[in-house]
């Protein structure tokens, strides 16, 4: 079990999946959103969270007051649980709280080729064993669909190779917690 670590719904417990995830640790979560609060980058804004698992990391932006969160995650098992945590999510909004929370179960790279929104926080975590080449055709396809300040953050495994960037992004920085490095991308 994955718990919501702050806004409306901190502190709320979701369920994870049985087979084929990672869940992103709360401190790597914590370190993410409390440097995307520093920016003032997730109270109303369109959070894309790819390869989403349990979507605990879109719905952590959620409860922290983004206006729409769309939870990628081709796993059916997965895409189940992320259905049910984000009405969990919901539930527990404030009256009155606008809020909009997708779960969509197709793979990253149709869902980038087939949706024209952009998106102004990106929260992508691969599984680790994940080729350079995938990821790359991922960010290839994701550059075109953020908004002029967006913000990416991508998890990888602190020994996998630096992501090659397409064109159209930058790297900010790039932070090791543990067997995690956690990129912070910008368009470019």
């Amino acid at each position: 079990m994955t718990r919501i670590i702050a806004g409306f719904a901190g502190s709320l417990t979701i369920g994870t999946p049985v087979h084929g995830t990672r869940p992103t640790s709360d401190r790597v979560r914590e370190a993410i959103f409390s440097s995307l609060d520093a920016r003032d980058l997730v109270e109303g804004a369109r959070v894309l969270d790819l390869y989403a698992g349990s979507g605990a990391l879109g719905l952590e932006a959620a409860s922290r007051g983004a206006a729409l969160v769309v939870l990628v995650e081709r796993s059916h098992g997965a895409t189940q649980v992320c259905r049910r945590n984000a009405a969990l999510v919901k539930r527990t909004a404030p009256a009155g709280h606008e809020l909009v929370i997708e779960v969509t179960g197709q793979s990253v790279q149709a869902f980038l080729n087939s949706d024209a929104r952009e998106w102004d926080v990106v929260l992508m975590d691969p599984p680790y064993e994940m080729g350079e080449v995938e990821l790359g055709h991922n960010l290839e396809a994701l550059a075109a669909r953020l908004a002029p300040d967006a913000a990416v953050l991508l998890e990888r495994s602190s020994r996998s190779p630096e992501p090659r960037l397409p064109e159209g992004l930058v790297l900010e920085r790039r932070k090791d917690y543990g067997d995690t490095a956690l990129y912070w991308l910008a368009r470019g």
